[in-house]
């Protein structure tokens, strides 16, 4: 009777488990997972983490369409390129959905290991990149491995959705409409009929968050905003007009206005940067648009970055 009792017990706490065990989505994420022990959902970027254990897993959402031209761009040469050395490769089926896995160490001056997976599912993609810096210490090969394969996907989530979840409130948007969310913190803006924008045919203005170090006041901060200006891949010939710090509603900002020309079509452009700073974050803006609108939607710009809150 106590064996049975035991047992039934036993039975018991395992369905508990498998019941509890339901994957988990960040806010407006159409990817989840089951994380691993003491991973919480992340307030910087959509994914999960734990910062004592140095450890972190992304989620990003793709089109159903980009998946095999992201999986023939995981060559060995490439991944390593990506800070990842590439030590094992997996085909996975999971239900419905087919991946592909791939573990490495850190390729750089830091010591982890790092797991890249994109997974297909009827219409969307999604990449799982996964790390724990430091030794031994951490998490386990195995258990990033087990989490990661309980990779989910879910439905559509509006736009609106996406927009409410991010680590920023929006207040007057001088026009401009939503058109994609990308990694939990940076939403696409544009103003104009097409969602897809080339040469700048229509202005666009991108807004994110970042959670993590901010340079001290001064020359720092001057240097890191025309560092994070020219890192983009979309503008070259860059020529800034106007750098400035200053203080408004109580905080520290940095603006930069620059011509430039977009890269793939030669069109020439203006571009604003503004920065809003505080301890531990800060928010971006960059707003594109052609040289015969630069007055009109340099000032539309601004609007939108001055009514910006960030949530607490």
């Amino acid at each position: 009777m106590k064996a049975f009792a035991a047992a039934a017990l036993g039975f018991a706490l395992s369905l508990q488990a498998a019941l509890a065990a339901e994957p988990v989505f960040p806010p407006a994420s159409r990817i989840g997972i089951v994380p691993p022990q003491d991973m919480t959902v992340s307030r910087r970027f959509s994914g999960f983490e734990n910062e004592e254990k140095a450890a972190a897993i992304n989620l990003v959402e793709m089109p159903a369409q980009a998946y095999e031209q992201l999986v023939k761009g995981f060559t060995k040469d490439a991944l390593k390129r990506q800070g990842l050395n590439e030590t094992s490769r997996e085909s996975l089926k999971l239900g419905d959905k087919t991946g592909v896995l791939i573990g490495g160490t850190m390729a750089g001056p830091v010591e982890g290991r790092k797991w890249v997976m994109a997974v297909r599912g009827q219409d969307v993609t999604g990449l799982i990149i996964a790390q724990v810096r430091g030794g031994t210490d951490g998490y386990s090969e195995a258990q990033i491995r087990e989490a990661l394969k309980t990779v989910a996907l879910r439905g559509p989530i509006s736009i609106e959705e996406q927009v409410s979840a991010m680590p920023f409130q929006l207040g007057d948007l001088a026009g401009f409409r939503p058109v994609r969310a990308i990694s939990g913190n940076s939403v696409l803006f544009t103003d104009g009929p097409k969602d897809t924008i080339k040469a700048v045919e229509q202005p666009i203005l991108i807004m994110a968050s970042s959670l993590g170090a901010v340079p001290p006041a001064g020359e720092q901060r001057n240097q890191f905003a025309r560092a994070a200006l020219n890192a983009n891949q979309i503008l070259k010939e860059v020529r800034i007009e106007r750098s400035e710090s200053f203080r408004f509603k109580g905080q520290d900002w940095h603006e930069i206005v620059a011509r430039a020309v977009e890269a793939e079509s030669g069109q020439p452009v203006v571009v604003m940067q503004t920065l809003r700073f505080e301890p531990g974050r800060y928010v971006r803006m960059v707003g594109l648009t052609r040289v015969e609108q630069r007055d009109e939607n340099l000032r539309r710009f601004r609007a939108v970055i001055d009514g910006v809150e960030i949530k607490p």
